[in-house]
């Protein structure tokens, strides 16, 4: 009887030992195990993921305009192990999807698979037929994703967003920004996943909100017109930009050829780059006003200065002629910005002397180095021509060939003229406090220059706005044989200014690329400039400012 008893205590021993042990080892050793399975439950359910911060522009009265937002999207998906006939399912589903037929066979074919995606923001038509067929192993569920609700409007400043690849899943969220805002501030954006440890769940926290500079009316208007300027000049692309002088703000910045974020996959990949600020360019003779601001600011020459312009003049065995090939004989420097006179430039630079002229383009205009936008991928400068030496090369730099540049540096550039003589850096979130960058030249100098700008659109009449004063300068540059010597027939134009030129409340650059049959940029740039600018001056209600007396 007592071994009995003796055994039992001992089972009851053993049992509570194997307790105790199991207890241990749940507690203890497998307590990673079940809190990482129990992430994993939390992580598939959602609960773990941040909502991405939405993106705004404004208008002119501070409302806000989405821009980017989130939207519930159909998920359309399969499970290959119950689907029992892939050839027929691959046939139905890819018509109705516009899928490759091949392509949905493989992805059913895999007889132990328990996922494929089919189709991501699918239409409700094409649910509701999908629906429709009730094949086993297909299903249709809801999934958060990115929405661009103005289509392709500003895509190039937005971007979009793309999933994740295998090397960036230590992010934890499932998508990732691609080109500008998306991508520039894609951690403000994107928020923090969530966590599980042991019986506590961190939840996550959303992404931060961006509010833009852009305003959507003025964007609007802009990409419109460049639209119109590339479909009837049949031209590879054009780019507008409009920038606030006294703060740097970018009201509108776009291209054409663009894309739409909401379908980015059906675009070809040249066409995401933003020529803004990701391609360097000749600019031609809008750089004319930058070289009389750096010659005037030294007292090297004024607006009176005079030389004999013969048309042509010979630099390192080049010849440099004025664009229409004509000599004006007697002619002032007020003058050489009226005509666009390629000749009475070089004599600006060249009567200044290499050395200030290489001071002001290399380290006040910095033409080398970026802007600094908060947009990715923003190029330097391509100022090597100026590095070698040669006279040519500093004569052909003064209106603007043989060195390359972004057009957001155009812009600032004339913006510091119009600024007067103070360049401020390009913003375009409306948190970031507008920020000076440095005096480039005297508020005397800039008025000067004003004044010649001025008097240029006065004399060719193609820009000039009734009632109002405006400052502008054209550029026609032909494009170099990239790989090869010299330039091809091709030409960019490009047209500068800004309105009121005294007071003034924006500046345009608009460009277009290779128009057919190489028009000068009166005909193209410059009528679209003045239909933007009449465009923002009655948006803005801004007062006309041009006296009566005033020519």
């Amino acid at each position: 009887m007592k071994w009995r008893i003796r055994s039992l205590i001992a089972s009851f021993g053993i049992v509570y030992l194997a307790l105790v042990f199991q207890l241990y080892n749940l507690q203890f050793n497998k307590n990673a195990f079940y809190e990482a399975q129990a992430e994993s439950q939390q992580i598939a359910s959602g609960v773990l993921q941040p909502n991405r911060g939405a993106v705004y522009m404004t208008d002119k009265n501070g409302n806000r305009i989405a821009a980017v937002l989130n939207k519930e999207f159909n998920l359309i998906y399969a499970v290959p192990k119950e689907v029992a006939d892939p050839d027929v399912v691959a046939l139905n589903i890819s018509k109705i999807l516009d899928l490759s037929q091949p392509e949905v066979k493989r992805m059913l074919s895999k007889s132990n698979d328990q996922y494929e995606l089919l189709k991501f923001k699918a239409s409700q038509e094409e649910a509701n037929a999908i629906k429709k067929l009730g094949i086993r192993g297909i299903y249709i569920t809801k999934e958060i994703g990115r929405y661009y609700p103005l289509g392709s409007l500003a895509s190039h400043v937005l971007g979009y967003v793309s999933p994740t690849s295998d090397s960036e899943k230590e992010s934890g969220t499932g998508e990732r920004g691609r080109y500008g805002i998306e991508k520039q501030f894609n951690s403000e954006l994107a928020g923090t996943v969530g966590k599980v440890k042991g019986d506590r769940v961190e939840y996550p926290k959303d992404g931060k909100e961006i509010v833009l500079t852009i305003d959507r009316n003025i964007q609007a208007q802009g990409e419109e017109i460049i639209k119109k300027l590339v479909e009837t000049w049949g031209a590879e692309s054009a780019t507008v930009i409009v920038q606030e002088p006294k703060t740097g703000k970018i009201l509108a910045m776009g291209n054409y050829p663009t894309f739409d974020p909401n379908n980015y996959q059906d675009a070809e990949m040249k066409v995401f780059i933003n020529q803004a600020v990701q391609s360097v360019y000749e600019p031609g003779s809008v750089m004319k006003p930058i070289t009389m601001s750096a010659g005037i600011d030294t007292g090297k020459i004024t607006t009176e200065t005079s030389y004999n312009d013969t048309g042509s003049i010979t630099l390192n065995k080049r010849t440099i002629k004025n664009w229409d090939l004509k000599a004006y004989g007697h002619t002032t420097m007020r003058e050489v910005i009226e005509h666009s006179l390629n000749v009475g430039t070089v004599f600006a630079q060249r009567t200044m002397g290499n050395e200030i002229f290489k001071d002001y383009f290399i380290n006040k205009y910095t033409f080398g180095e970026p802007t600094g936008i908060a947009l990715p991928g923003e190029r330097d400068g391509n100022l090597t021509a100026l590095r070698e030496g040669k006279d040519v090369n500093y004569a052909t730099a003064a209106f603007g060939q043989g060195i390359a540049i972004t057009p957001i540096k155009m812009l600032s550039a004339i913006s510091a003229i119009a600024n007067h003589g103070v360049l401020m850096k390009p913003i375009i979130t409306a948190d970031e406090q507008p920020t000076e960058v440095r005096r480039v030249v005297s508020n005397d100098t800039a008025r000067t220059v004003t004044d010649m700008m001025v008097s240029a659109v006065y004399v060719n009449k193609l820009a000039e706005i009734p009632n109002y004063q405006v400052a502008g300068k054209t550029g026609t540059a032909y494009v170099p044989n990239f790989g090869g010597r010299g330039y091809s027939d091709d030409v960019v134009n490009t047209y500068e200014g800004f309105a009121p030129a005294y007071d003034p409340k924006f500046v345009i650059l608009i460009k277009i690329e290779r128009p057919k049959g190489s028009p000068l940029a009166g005909q193209t740039v410059v009528p679209a400039f003045k239909e933007l600018s009449q465009f923002i001056l009655n948006y803005y209600n801004i007062a006309p400012d041009k006296p009566e007396n005033a020519r």
